[in-house]
């Protein structure tokens, strides 16, 4: 008797374990279809340019509102159409040579994830810029139509209270934060 209960808990325990994990999904980014935009205010004038997306994978629990992983982003590759104010930004602001990435580790989020459509969530993490841990918490619009799954954030880095020089010059002044939209496209397994 005992042994025919025994049998009938655990199967039923079986059939409910692929729902639990079902909630537990990996975003797979292709660096390739991802960008980080940047817009940078100065005096009379407005950079924008990109970064490239090295890698990243974000693995989440919508049950429990569990999020880890990383996503990271080459530092030297920043393009604003300026091959000398280029150079300049990675060499004397990033220090690509000692700092080759820039990357954001998520610990949390809050809000609801849905299935499929669309879905904005509060995501907490950590953002290391130059070497250094940042604690951020950005908005994120989350798309998912089956498993194509698309992210985007908007966000302000305020690099100079960060550590980072200032590349301000005698008339020329640029704002101390500097805009970024992210865009990640990927896969869900």
């Amino acid at each position: 008797m005992k042994t025919i209960a025994h049998s009938i808990i655990c199967s039923s325990l079986l059939l409910f374990v692929p729902a639990v994990f079902a909630q537990q999904q990996t975003f797979a980014v292709n660096p390739e279809s991802s960008a980080v935009a940047f817009g940078l205010n100065g005096t009379g004038h407005h950079v924008q340019g990109t970064f490239k997306v090295q890698s990243g994978s974000i693995m989440f629990d919508r049950t429990a509102q569990k999020i880890s992983g990383s996503v990271a982003v080459n530092a030297g590759s920043g393009n604003s159409g300026e091959p000398s104010r280029d150079h300049k930004m990675s060499s004397d602001i990033l220090d690509t040579l000692h700092f080759a990435e820039v990357s954001f580790v998520p610990q949390s989020y809050q809000g609801t994830l849905a299935a499929t459509g669309d879905s904005t969530i509060q995501v907490t993490g950590i953002f290391t810029l130059h070497g250094t841990p940042h604690d951020l918490t950005v908005p994120v619009q989350v798309h998912i139509e089956g498993t194509n799954c698309t992210v985007k954030a908007h966000f302000s880095v305020p690099y100079v209270k960060w550590g980072l020089k200032d590349p301000s010059i005698f008339v020329l002044k640029v704002a101390k934060d500097v805009d970024i939209e992210l865009t990640l496209v990927g896969g869900l397994s």
